[in-house]
């Protein structure tokens, strides 16, 4: 991984309210589906990081939970995880909806002196004279460096995003192989998948007390892989509604993430799920951190 002295290498922060575009900007940076995308707010638990090598530049992203005024448990684990991004990050991409009239007043409390880029998300949905009180009430709260309109969906302006990224990445030498997209294990990506069929498959307060834990993940040799997943929920009701009727509920989510998980892995696998109740988990500290959160 040698590269020449101009080599510019850094971490790239993405933060902003639920549902503000994040995850859809991270996969349409990177030209691949890494991080996993609903229409529901907060379906993004982790950090997921993604990696962008072009050329002398790789650009290490940082994918974060919508930031919210933390209710539970686990919610307090995510806004950990965006301060964690924060604290790595050389430059931070502030997601904005270029719809919306409110200030995310509470996503300006977390920023600091971090260079910081205003990204107003969802422009093809608006008129862009609309934006531009929008963008002075922004750059009255808070010194971003630029201020970038962009459509994450329709993958419009992103190549002004990324030369604004790159003259702004530190030089230094690259840390990633050029192949590798990101460091994390497969299995954390199979567990995403089936959590990400949940948010869609099923509403309210079900998908938000479910946890994917992958309990078995073997490679076989000409035959398909063995998946074990756990599906965790806290009540006994949210067990029988994930199952459904005579498991048919259970049935379709794992036949929908077994065509994502194939795909991903570039393999055929079997995937085999079990649903279990465990009480409050998102409160309990010694269950959030075997499940990966920080507490």
């Amino acid at each position: 991984m040698q590269k020449p002295d101009e080599y510019r290498c850094g971490y790239v922060a993405l933060i902003g309210k639920p549902n503000v575009g994040k995850s859809t900007l991270l996969n349409a940076l990177l030209g691949q589906k890494l991080s996993i995308v609903t229409k529901k707010p907060q379906t993004t638990r982790n950090r997921v990081l993604g990696i962008l090598t072009d050329g002398n530049l790789q650009i290490i992203l940082l994918d974060t939970p919508g930031v919210i005024n933390p209710r539970y448990g686990l919610q307090r684990s995510m806004m950990k995880d965006v301060k964690r991004a924060l604290g790595d990050a050389d430059l931070v991409l502030f997601l904005a909806d270029a719809g919306t009239d409110r200030i995310d007043s509470k996503t300006l409390e977390y920023l600091s002196a971090i260079p910081t880029i205003l990204v107003l998300n969802k422009m093809d949905l608006v008129e862009t004279g609309s934006m531009l009180p929008r963008v002075e009430r922004y750059l009255e709260e808070h010194n971003f460096e630029e201020v970038i309109p962009i459509s994450a969906l329709k993958k419009k302006n992103l190549d002004v995003l990324l030369n604004a990224i790159r003259e702004r990445m530190p030089l230094g030498p690259q840390m990633y192989p050029e192949e590798m997209i990101s460091e994390h294990p497969e299995r954390f990506f199979v567990a995403e998948m089936i959590r990400e069929k949940i948010f869609i498959m099923l509403r309210q307060e079900v998908p938000y007390a479910t946890q994917v834990d992958i309990i078995g993940f073997e490679e076989r040799e000409g035959e398909k892989d063995l998946i074990y997943a756990d599906i965790i929920v806290e009540r006994q009701s949210q067990k029988g509604i994930l199952i459904g009727k005579k498991g048919a509920t259970l049935k379709k989510i794992g036949s929908a993430a077994r065509v994502d998980i194939e795909e991903f892995l570039d393999r055929p696998v079997f995937l085999k799920l079990h649903v279990k109740v465990r009480d409050d988990w998102r409160n309990r500290d010694a269950m959030l951190r075997s499940f990966g959160f920080e507490t």
